[in-house]
């Protein structure tokens, strides 16, 4: 995967922006029948998109206007600490090696010269969406900063990129057997090995991946 140029100018969550003209909110109003925020899409094993294939997506946001997720199980050949020497921070002396040595995944191919921050809630930052008391989405750099200075998020995973659709384009992935979808487990998102984390997510289904054939479903 090639090396990305890191913007240090992250863009603002919400980026399924609510629509802004009249004509437009009248064809938005709307809202989805499934609402998957909070979720995992989990592609199914016969996928062959050089993209998903083999990913699980941690939905973010999911309204009238698309869908917002993150790959969490793609890692590029970038580290933490690469990133902060990227974006000229400094790192605490005190800050743990495996905070540093943490690879960053690639989220997504939309805005995939940005980063994108899944963490724990706690503390403010300048651009953050809740998503669960367990789980945040923030693309200002001040998360990256306090990580970097040891004083942020207990659990984070960064990505560079997102992954987007439209409205009713996942809607129609899922329902043509491309996804397989269940409710996110915080875990999985930031504690277990990147390698264990699609048969982990199949698991909350009850699911064996290697017996799973082409027929889907969803929780």
């Amino acid at each position: 995967m090639k090396k990305s140029k890191v913007s240090t100018t992250l863009p603002v969550p919400g980026l399924l922006r609510e629509p802004r003209d009249p004509e437009e909110q009248a064809m938005s109003m709307a809202a989805p029948a499934l609402n998957l925020a909070n979720h995992f899409l989990i592609a199914m094993p016969s996928m062959q998109d050089p993209v998903f294939g083999g990913t699980v997506v941690y939905v973010c946001e999911h309204n009238e206007n698309g869908v917002l997720g993150v790959v969490i199980n793609k890692p590029t050949d970038m580290t933490m600490q690469v990133l902060f020497d990227r974006i000229e921070l400094d790192v605490a002396s005190s800050l743990d090696r495996h905070v540093v040595d943490e690879p960053i995944m690639f989220g997504g191919p939309v805005q995939d010269d940005r980063g994108f921050v899944l963490h724990t809630p706690g503390a403010r930052y300048s651009s953050s969406l809740t998503v669960t008391d367990e789980v945040a989405f923030t693309t200002s750099i001040d998360v990256l900063e306090a990580v970097a200075k040891g004083s942020g998020p207990r659990r984070v995973l960064v990505s560079i990129g997102y992954s987007g659709w439209s409205p009713g384009q996942l809607e129609d992935e899922i329902s043509r057997n491309g996804w397989l979808t269940v409710g996110a487990d915080a875990h999985i998102l930031f504690d277990l090995p990147v390698e264990e984390r699609y048969v982990a997510a199949m698991k909350l289904l009850g699911i064996d991946p290697l017996m799973l054939t082409s027929e889907a479903g969803h929780a």
